[in-house]
C-alpha cells in the first residue's frame, strides 16, 4: 500500500513514517505543502493520504476539496492540530474519511489507518 504523507513539517512526516513502518508499511511518498500534494497525488495515485490542514501554498482543506472534486476516491485521513468540532465536521463533509488530532499516539494513528482502510474496502 502506497501512503502519501502530506505535512509541512519534515519531523512530523518522519514520525508518521516511523509509526507506520513499525506496523508493516513500507511504501511512502512525501509532500511538504498543498501544491506539491496535488502534484504527487496525480503522479503516484497513492492508496492512502495522511493530510495536514495548516500548510503553505494550499492548506489541507483546499487539497481535500480539490482532490475530491477531481473524482479521486483515495482514502484521506486529516492529521492535524485543528481540533475544533466545526473543522472536523467541515473536513468530513468535504470528503475526509477519518480525522486524527495531533499530537497522537502510535496506536491512535495505526488504529485510524486500519479502520479507514477497512471502511473504504467494505
Amino acid at each position: 500500500m502506497k501512503i502519501l504523507l502530506v505535512d509541512d513539517s519534515k519531523t512530523m512526516r518522519n514520525i508518521q513514517r516511523s509509526v507506520l513502518q513499525k506496523a508493516g508499511h513500507s511504501d511512502f511518498e512525501d509532500a511538504s505543502d498543498g501544491k506539491e500534494a496535488i502534484e504527487v497525488i496525480q503522479a503516484t495515485k497513492p492508496d492512502l493520504i495522511l493530510l495536514d490542514w495548516n500548510m503553505p501554498e494550499k492548506n489541507g482543506y483546499e487539497v481535500l476539496k480539490e482532490t475530491r472534486a477531481s473524482g479521486c476516491r483515495t482514502p484521506i485521513i486529516m492529521v492535524t492540530t485543528e481540533a475544533e468540532k466545526q473543522n472536523v465536521i467541515k473536513a468530513l463533509q468535504a470528503g475526509a474519511n477519518n480525522y486524527v488530532i495531533k499530537p497522537f499516539t502510535p496506536n491512535v494513528l495505526n488504529d485510524k489507518v486500519t479502520e479507514t482502510m477497512a471502511n473504504c474496502a467494505a
